[in-house]
């Protein structure tokens, strides 16, 4: 089965990245095309994957077609391609973009639109997949052999996806920032920076493994930290004081809501 990726961004080569580490596709079998040189270099050099300029020799025989460009940029790329090969699936990983809307660029309803992350490039990827009107549980199975190999992978109606985007999909940005604060506060309390870096890196994830064996909920694994009037209730005392809920709470409906007007 051939796979083209129409893009060759940071995101499609965190996919085609995975895909090359796991083994879960052969490299022949795969190809990208991107109008960007830097792009194209840069993909094969972290995936092993060609990567070419132009789609109008692959597309004809691709039978899973990934759309991987910039939401901004994806109906002008979809309609200056050649016709799909008949049967194709098209699986799109275009924050914002609807599988009708995809449907109707490409001429077909066998669409999977897909929420991925980064994280997929080292097999820990959270992904959510909705499926378009003409893709079934053939198309389904692909998408899960996609995704399912490169961390979790979880099926959802269409509706959900664009929370979906705001919390794992930037969720990785979100958790890079607070790892940055978090090694800047040591350095401002007395740690020089690689220490610093090091010991915030394995605090996060340290605490991301106990969630992910489920040692307990979220509240309970902090409550076990947390002694009455000691050093992580005077720091969690900072946090309550300053919403920082409430504050990520405003981060995730303001990603929601840009995912929204993405896709109109």
């Amino acid at each position: 089965m051939k796979l083209l990726f129409i893009g060759a961004g940071k995101m499609a080569t965190a996919l085609g990245a995975g895909i090359a580490r796991s083994k879960l596709w052969p490299l022949d079998g795969i190809v990208a095309v991107d109008i960007s040189a830097p792009a194209r270099e840069a993909f094969t050099a972290q995936t092993g994957i060609a990567c070419v300029e132009s789609a109008a020799a692959k597309i004809a025989t691709a039978e899973v077609v990934l759309l991987a460009v910039k939401p901004q940029v994806a109906e002008a790329a979809v309609k200056a391609l050649p016709p799909l090969r008949p049967g194709a699936l098209v699986i799109s990983i275009c924050a914002g973009i609807t599988t009708a809307k995809l449907a109707d660029w490409f001429g077909t309803g066998r669409v999977i639109r897909v929420m991925p992350n980064t994280p997929l490039m080292v097999g820990k990827g959270a992904s959510a997949y909705a499926l378009g009107p003409d893709a079934d549980d053939a198309a389904a199975a692909i998408a899960e052999r996609l995704l399912g190999a490169l961390g979790v992978v979880k099926r959802v109606e269409e509706k959900q996806l664009d929370a979906v985007t705001a919390l794992s999909g930037s969720g990785p940005a979100y958790v890079f920032e607070l790892a940055k604060a978090l090694t800047e506060a040591g350095e401002k309390v007395g740690l020089d920076p690689e220490l610093a870096l090091d010991l915030t890196v394995q605090t996060i994830a340290g605490a991301a493994e106990m969630m992910a064996r489920k040692l307990g909920t979220p509240d309970q694994l902090r409550d076990a930290v947390t002694s009455p009037n000691g050093t992580t209730a005077a720091g969690l005392k900072v946090m309550a004081d300053s919403d920082f809920r409430g504050m990520m709470e405003k981060v995730v409906i303001a990603a929601r809501d840009r995912s929204i007007e993405l896709g109109k």
